[in-house]
């Protein structure tokens, strides 16, 4: 009995093992993800093979395959990635601070989550445009949620006067794509702006303007 149980604790890993397994899954699949992304929105999910995303990511062709069991895996992963970073965004919208407050953080951390991951970005638009093929019911009525409950929020907020009365979906909407031309339509925001590229700079002017036009106009004055 005592050496079946010896055996046995020597086939289990030990914590500090699995913690160490654990942590190169994490950081294989994150450079998959990454590989994979920097294709895609290149090529298009039909023009990136399996071999391409290998050799971005510095790793076997079966290491793909042992992280992801298809291509769409992969691309699947990265949309929901990008929701999941938009989600973050989100959670500045709370009923508990000021509106002010809690837009502005919403606008500078969505700017923010963009321009670090401007081809996650542009891969969404073009699978919008491309009507969606590849986003699941379940990631659609999360989104769905997600607004609605902000929209909530902006709903509480008019009531009890801290707001002025907005339609709160639209508002959504003006804020979703004023913040995204900067990342999707980088090379006209830059050609409007006379600039070569954007700078840390011109990304806090862009976030200043949308809060002062937008924000500006649906926070009553003291």
């Amino acid at each position: 009995m005592q050496l079946e149980n010896t055996m046995q604790s020597a086939e289990r890993p030990s914590a500090s093992q699995r913690s160490e397994v654990g942590k190169i899954r994490r950081k294989n699949e994150a450079e998959i993800l990454r590989a994979a992304t920097l294709l895609f929105s290149k090529n298009g999910f039909q023009g990136v093979r399996i071999a391409e995303v290998a050799e971005e990511a510095g790793l076997p062709k079966a290491n793909i395959y042992y992280y992801f069991t298809s291509k769409e895996a992969i691309y699947t992963g990265i949309l929901r990635k990008l929701i999941s970073g938009w989600d973050e965004a989100l959670e500045e919208i709370r009923a508990d601070r000021e509106p002010r407050e809690a837009l502005e953080a919403y606008v500078r951390a969505k700017l923010d989550y963009g321009r670090r991951n401007p081809e996650e970005s542009r891969l969404f638009a073009a699978e919008l445009q491309s009507g969606g093929p590849f986003l699941s019911d379940a990631d659609r009525e999360h989104m769905r949620e997600a607004t609605d409950k902000r929209v909530t929020i902006v709903e509480g907020w008019i009531e009890n006067g801290r707001m002025k009365s907005v339609n709160p979906r639209h508002l959504f909407i003006i804020l979703w794509s004023a913040t995204q031309f900067y990342i999707d339509s980088d090379k006209l925001a830059c050609d409007a702006l006379r600039i070569p590229e954007m700078t840390d700079t011109d990304y806090q002017d862009a976030a200043a303007t949308i809060l002062q036009t937008v924000i500006g106009s649906v926070i009553p004055t003291a």
